[in-house]
């Protein structure tokens, strides 16, 4: 656990400094934080920590409390484009560097999750492939649109009415059996995932799994945010793999009308690349 980050250490000659210096030594050490957030990643922590911040207020509680503290140190890192995890992490993303793979499995969130289709591998592939389909059974997405064959452009629903975009890109595409992509710089949340389609024996359908990976703006201590917030990200793939069976199935559009269905996690409602 990192409780602190250290922007820059002493040289020899300021440790050499007199004491009749300290003053100005406590002054510089006090300058602004570098900016290592990106600014649309800005945007998201900013729109988000008002909305805890809002949602805390209403409810006059401990636990509204909490929501107030996480919003409020959201939108100061909004405001000053400094995240202490990714300082002390080394990260800078507003150079221009995503996530390495190795972020993933020491940061990210992990989602796992299949389901029996009665479809052939082909006839599954084909209708996933074209992620214009994806936001027929994946109803946070608003949109997402075809760029080129690799590329695609997302756009998907965020708290407070607001909604966020990103880039994606087909990382490893092998007809009728898997399908993998990840964000592109730069993201709102850095984002990988992957479906798989095994055949199953003879007249036993497809098993269609689902895996995502993730890394929420705020590092791990997001999961616990996205709990308080709404659903967990694991049923949120799992209802998403349901209506997707539906559709390939009996060839029906599910809708959100009369179903339940809990409020979208902060988290869940930006987790399309995923």
């Amino acid at each position: 656990m990192v409780s602190a980050t250290v922007y820059g250490q002493p040289t020899a000659d300021q440790k050499s400094t007199s004491s009749s210096d300290q003053p100005s030594q406590a002054r510089s050490s006090t300058r602004e934080p570098y900016i290592n957030v990106p600014s649309n990643e800005r945007w998201v922590s900013g729109l988000s920590g008002a909305a805890l911040v809002l949602a805390g207020l209403k409810m006059r509680s401990i636990p509204g409390a909490v929501l107030i503290l996480a919003g409020g140190a959201m939108t100061r890192r909004a405001w000053t484009g400094h995240c202490n995890v990714y300082g002390a992490l080394g990260i800078n993303r507003a150079q221009g560097e995503g996530a390495a793979p190795e972020d993933y499995s020491s940061k990210g969130i992990h989602v796992s999750q299949a389901i029996t289709i009665d479809k052939s591998p082909e006839e599954l592939y084909r209708y996933w492939r074209d992620f214009q389909n994806l936001p027929r059974f994946m109803f946070y997405l608003d949109d997402v649109q075809i760029l080129d064959d690799k590329r695609s452009h997302w756009k998907a629903k965020a708290p407070a009415g607001m909604s966020v975009e990103w880039d994606a890109e087909i990382i490893n595409d092998q007809p009728n059996e898997t399908i993998a992509w990840r964000s592109l710089y730069p993201a709102s949340v850095d984002s990988a995932g992957s479906v798989r389609f095994v055949a199953g024996p003879p007249g036993r359908g497809t098993e269609v799994r689902v895996t995502f990976d993730y890394i929420p703006p705020a590092g791990k201590a997001g999961w616990v945010i996205a709990k308080l917030f709404g659903k967990d990200p694991e049923m949120e793939v799992r209802e998403d793999l349901r209506r997707f069976k539906q559709i390939m199935e009996t060839g029906e559009i599910p809708t959100a009308q009369g179903q339940p269905h809990g409020r979208r996690g902060v988290i869940g409602s930006i987790m399309a690349s995923n």
